[in-house]
């Protein structure tokens, strides 16, 4: 492979004071993964170099200031900042916050201009990045903000693909918010998303239900009889394997997940938890239905741990292999289907 065709795989830094430094470095200790992809982190040698010599860990990086001075043989640092920045590792700090905001800025607009390929970012902190530039719940809703598409949040394994129908909002808000054009385009994105990402030609797809035993018939709540189940099956005249609704415990305490490509969950905990349950620190992070490629590890700022050189970076490893070949898969089925596209 030429040099210059290998995959730019952009990374954001996280918050600061939390463990995304650390795993990515730990990520790139072994040289061979540079065999497989061109990093460039968006932030500062300065601040990278704090972590390194806090964390005793020796991976060689190598700044830039430019994006045009990529080196395909290293660890490149795009410096966006110069300045010191104040470093209180396990804090939280509104500095931290930030600069994480800066660094994730810079990766989204080089991914938009398609400077970078793909997009791994490390973990924020939710409540210190907010700012009158970063008013989003999370990375998601502003890749939403910032890119083309329709997003939908998959957290994956290689055997388990879980979406959510509704994000992060109130668990009071969920059951008014899932109405049958939201199932509907969740859906459509999930089905897409597990054609031309995943390369799977007629997708089998779970939806989870809302109530505890899929309401019971209405004794513990209607939405399931009188929004979800309708809509599955408005769905299924369109030719798509959909299927459900499931209730949530039955379906993962028997593995039915097994059976299906995807699983979409009605908001957020009910997919997250058996999920994080069920990954053992391997599962990634991907925001699917978007016009860019954005991946990142399962878990968060790790602050409890942060400074100690104890965390665990196969989640972030499994976000970039994840990332390279969602985007080789991509560019397949573009190839592909280009003809049919033009017939369009």
């Amino acid at each position: 492979m030429d040099k210059s065709d290998k995959i730019i795989v952009g990374i954001s830094l996280g918050d600061l004071n939390g463990i995304g430094i650390e795993v990515i470095l730990k990520t790139f200790e072994d040289k061979r993964m540079l065999d497989f992809c061109t990093p460039v982190l968006f932030g500062a040698t300065k601040t990278i170099s704090y972590h390194k010599k806090a964390l005793g860990i020796e991976t060689p990086v190598h700044g830039i200031t430019a994006i045009a001075q990529i080196n395909h043989t290293k660890i490149n640092i795009l410096n966006i900042w110069k300045e010191e920045v104040a470093i209180e590792l396990g804090k939280a700090t509104k500095i931290s916050g930030e600069y994480a905001a800066k660094s994730l800025a810079s990766g989204v607009a080089h991914l938009k201009e398609n400077k970078i390929d793909v997009l791994i970012t490390a973990p924020i902190n939710k409540e210190n990045i907010q700012s009158d530039t970063f008013n989003f719940p999370g990375h998601t809703e502003y890749l939403e903000a910032n890119l083309e598409g329709n997003s939908l949040m998959i957290l994956m394994t290689d055997e388990l693909r879980i979406g959510l129908i509704t994000g992060h909002i109130p668990i009071a808000k969920v059951a008014e918010s899932i109405t049958p054009e939201l199932i509907k385009s969740k859906v459509e994105t999930m089905y897409l998303s597990l054609k031309q990402d995943f390369g799977i030609d007629k997708p089998k797809i779970a939806v989870l239900s809302l109530n505890p035993h899929c309401g019971d018939k209405g004794v513990i709540g209607e939405e399931d009889d009188t929004v979800i189940r309708p809509t599955i099956e408005e769905i299924k005249e369109t030719g798509k394997l959909v299927f459900g609704p499931y209730a949530a415990d039955g379906f993962f305490g028997s593995k039915t997940y097994k059976q299906f490509d995807g699983v979409l969950a009605t908001y957020h905990d009910q997919g997250l938890a058996p999920f994080k349950a069920l990954s053992f620190g391997k599962g990634v992070n991907f925001t699917a239905g978007l016009s860019h490629i954005r991946t990142s590890p399962d878990h968060g700022t790790g602050y409890d741990i942060a400074g100690k050189n104890s965390a665990n970076s196969s989640s972030f490893v499994e976000a970039l292999f994840t990332a390279i070949a969602v985007f080789k898969t991509r560019n397949e089925y573009k190839e592909l289907t280009k003809d049919s596209l033009i017939l369009k």
